[in-house]
């Protein structure tokens, strides 16, 4: 049963994280700037731009330990829109605060009280506001009440919070809620402005030609107010202490796994809801993205669990997931479903028959092809045409990167591939031409940046999602660049 709306034929795209644009606050923002990246993929004919998730960011600068799984993260929220709305005034917006890596800390200082004032000042009865709240009841509630108590206790942690809130109990509860309705109220508007924000810009974006690719995390955070306000969906004790943990076993990224630390789902639970939670987070992502990206879709096969409390992932076992019963629920619920499937390191038979039986394309990475043995999935032989290539991912080093820290031997296949083209332009181009449907191009490898431009590196806790393009990056050099490799 092939449940995929196909994407369109040869065409590709560029990955860029919204907080890697340039702007004057430190961060990336759903303002000009994102405007002006949209032109540029319209003026050099691609299809789609990969923003990666846009969820609150959580541990590690990391958007996949987020306290919500629906909500946007506000420090994306354009100041300058605010301001031109009548709710900010522009005197009190820094400019030319230029960083070379995104200083989460200085920009939640600086912008997180500006936002602030803007919802002091804006119309809670106007009609759309209203709207807003009524259809995002379902997540902004408690997702409102979870974050004031995170920041009334001054904690990232759920298991910091007080039990009476925890176990949303008794007239202390009530009270808790009633004293902090200021700071509840700031956290749905500003979700508000983050919605209007963005929503803006998709339509800017379908005006122009240009698909917006979202990730969902497979897991969420054991600090999140999806765990806090639907605890019967995941394996945690009466104190919200996971039972288990997600994570994968040792692999090419490291040598002792990856120790995620996400509760794992509870699926007989869901089974005997329809799958009602996990419904509701696909609707809002098809409604925010033109097109899915699961991160983890193995997980709906085959899932590692670790016992809560180990220091790392080496000792831990398989699970059979939920498999094709999950995504014939979801068909009957969401119809034409554009989803890519996230399967990299997924080896496992069962993997292999769900990604078949959807019909939706998985992933492919040039990194990991190479120099791969004829049966290695990423070797550009095996590609077929229903996948989606990257020359990496926002896990992967940049392509030059990968080039300079690589062995002599991988380095002198790469140069030997359209040598007339400098690293790492070759390879894009090489990734071009393959049977590859979809190819994705970090914008850092259109930008020929090397390792130091790198994304994220997983089970690194530090310094991470802190890329930030300079103010000057689009020119007439990378657009002839674009026109004269991308697929057209």
């Amino acid at each position: 049963m092939l449940l995929r709306d196909e994407l369109p034929k040869r065409k590709s795209g560029i990955l860029l994280p919204l907080s890697s644009l340039p702007s004057d606050c430190g961060i990336g923002t759903l303002g000009m700037r994102a405007y002006e990246f949209i032109d540029l993929l319209c003026d050099t004919k691609q299809k789609y731009w990969q923003m990666l998730p846009l969820v609150p960011l959580g541990e590690g600068n990391s958007p996949y330990k987020s306290p919500s799984c629906f909500a946007g993260e506000i420090l994306y929220i354009d100041l300058d829109i605010l301001a031109h709305e009548g709710l900010l005034s522009l005197s009190k917006i820094k400019r030319n605060e230029v960083y070379e890596k995104v200083d989460y800390k200085a920009v939640k200082k600086y912008k997180i009280p500006l936002i602030k004032e803007a919802a002091e000042n804006f119309d809670t009865e106007k009609s759309d506001y209203k709207v807003f709240l009524s259809e995002n009841a379902y997540w902004l509630d408690s997702y409102a009440v979870f974050m004031t108590a995170l920041e009334i206790y001054n904690t990232e942690f759920l298991t910091d919070i007080p039990d009476f809130i925890l176990k949303k109990q008794g007239e202390d509860y009530k009270t808790f809620i009633n004293d902090n309705e200021k700071t509840v109220r700031f956290y749905k508007i500003a979700q508000y402005f983050f919605y209007a924000q963005y929503f803006e810009l998709k339509r800017y974006a379908k005006q122009k030609g240009i698909m917006l690719i979202g990730d969902i995390p497979f897991y969420v955070s054991p600090d999140s107010a999806d765990v806090w306000s639907n605890p019967e969906n995941f394996l945690v004790d009466e104190n919200f202490v996971p039972k288990l943990v997600a994570g994968v076993p040792p692999d090419y990224f490291s040598a002792t796994g990856q120790l995620w630390g996400n509760p794992v789902y509870n699926f007989e639970h869901l089974r005997k809801t329809g799958y009602g939670w996990w419904i509701k987070r696909l609707k809002h992502y098809f409604k925010v993205f033109d097109v899915v990206r699961i991160d983890h879709f193995r997980a709906f096969a085959d899932y590692y669990t670790i016992p809560f409390g180990n220091k790392d992932a080496t000792e831990g076992k398989w699970e059979t997931g939920v498999g094709m019963d999950f995504w014939q629920t979801a068909e009957r619920e969401i119809k034409n479903m554009k989803i890519i499937a996230e399967d990299l390191g997924a080896d496992s038979k069962l993997v292999k028959e769900l990604v078949s039986q959807t019909g939706f394309p998985n992933m492919k990475v040039l990194q990991f092809g190479i120099c791969g043995q004829k049966d290695n999935p990423h070797n550009p032989e095996n590609y077929g045409e229903n996948c989606v290539l990257y020359t990496g991912t926002h896990d992967n080093n940049t392509m030059l990167g990968y080039y300079n820290e690589t062995n002599d031997y991988e380095k002198r296949i790469i140069e030997s591939i359209n040598p007339e083209l400098e690293i790492p332009l070759n390879m894009i181009k090489f990734a071009m031409d393959t049977s590859a449907n979809t190819v994705i191009i970090p914008i850092s490898d259109y930008l020929m940046l090397d390792e130091n431009s790198r994304i994220n590196v997983p089970g690194i806790p530090k310094g991470n999602w802190e890329f930030r393009l300079k103010r000057d990056y689009i020119s007439d050099s990378l657009k002839t660049t674009i026109l004269n490799i991308a697929r057209k």
